[in-house]
């Protein structure tokens, strides 16, 4: 089947044209992005990816009546049964847009719509770290952290779609701030989160008179991301293996959480875990060790996300195509 994905992100927005075969292997056909801020608000960025759908069409030479659905992924909150995207706090502008009907209005195909972490939970899944699993836990631990779950083969939303929201979740009194509460799993675990409790760390260094070399000067700390922290723990800096340790310490204690609760089978994990693996591990699983029930720690494998910086492409297109299964 042909399935048309759009991927509406703060930084950029994409359209998606894929195929699925009968065993829902997906191959993507032909995409186009375009930078959020060159189309500010959804009355000017809609009716261009609707453009970059009729010419990606047009391109492959697909007539829009062989497309089964299109599927739209997109940050929250939004209602995904009514099809709205309700006010994102990465998209000014964004209230209570009715996406799903507009792109069905102009199509005549089904569309749905599903927020970005649950579509990658989606696209783990059908394609990638979590394929073949019956209970999955998808988590980000990009610039937040966000999570999706497949619990008994299906995606998992709640009552009002906002299951899976890890990152809420308080794991200190005290510590970086995430999600808009200090000591969150998203304060620890989070790009935003590491920069900031790296800042705070060296901070306390200059305090003390301490030298910090991956930060040379007091003028550089609000400088710090989570990028610098990792190269430098990479280059065997005390200061940032013990950022790191803290981090990924936080990241143990967090699921565990998950995995008394919910059971799964595997934990997708994407973004930093997937590029830092070796920094994390060791320290996460320690507290894994003392903190989880060890019947369901046997049974739960911890993985990197697979599908890398295409993720957000293959997660529209599995949101068309879950939703056809199903």
């Amino acid at each position: 089947m042909n399935l048309i994905g759009i991927d509406i992100g703060g930084t950029k927005c994409s359209v998606i044209i894929g195929y699925a075969d009968e065993n829902r292997n997906i191959q993507i056909i032909a995409r186009d992005t375009v930078a959020t801020k060159s189309y500010p608000d959804p009355y000017r960025m809609i009716p261009r990816l609707q453009e970059m759908t009729d010419d990606l069409l047009k391109q492959t030479g697909i007539d829009i009546k062989s497309v089964r659905a299109t599927g739209i992924s997109c940050g929250g909150p939004l209602d995904n049964i009514k099809g709205i995207v309700q006010s994102p706090p990465n998209l000014p502008g964004w209230d209570y847009i009715p996406v799903v009907k507009l792109f069905e209005d102009r199509y005549g195909i089904p569309a749905y719509l599903e927020n970005d972490a649950n579509a990658c939970a989606l696209a783990e899944w059908l394609m990638g770290a979590g394929r073949g699993t019956s209970n999955m836990i998808f988590m980000t631990f990009g610039t937040g952290m966000g999570g999706g779950l497949i619990l008994s083969g299906r995606l998992y939303s709640g009552t009002n779609n906002l299951a899976g929201e890890v990152g809420h979740i308080r794991l200190d009194k005290l510590g970086p701030v995430g999600y808009g509460k200090a000591g969150s799993f998203e304060g620890f675990c989070s790009g935003g989160g590491i920069a900031q409790l790296a800042q705070s760390v060296v901070r306390e260094y200059f305090y003390s008179n301490r030298k910090v070399n991956f930060c040379p000067s007091v003028e550089m700390i609000d400088e710090i991301d989570t990028r610098t922290v990792a190269l430098a723990a990479r280059n065997g800096d005390p200061v940032a293996l013990e950022i790191i340790k803290t981090a990924a310490e936080y990241l143990g204690y967090g699921l565990a959480i998950l995995i008394d609760i919910l059971n799964p089978e595997c934990i997708v994990i994407g973004s930093i875990f997937t590029r830092n693996e070796d920094l994390f591990r060791p320290h996460m699983e320690r507290i894994l060790q003392q903190e989880a029930l060890a019947p369901a720690l046997a049974v739960c494998k911890i993985k990197p996300a697979e599908l890398g910086e295409s993720i957000g492409d293959y997660a529209s297109l599995c949101v068309a195509l879950y939703r056809d299964m199903f």
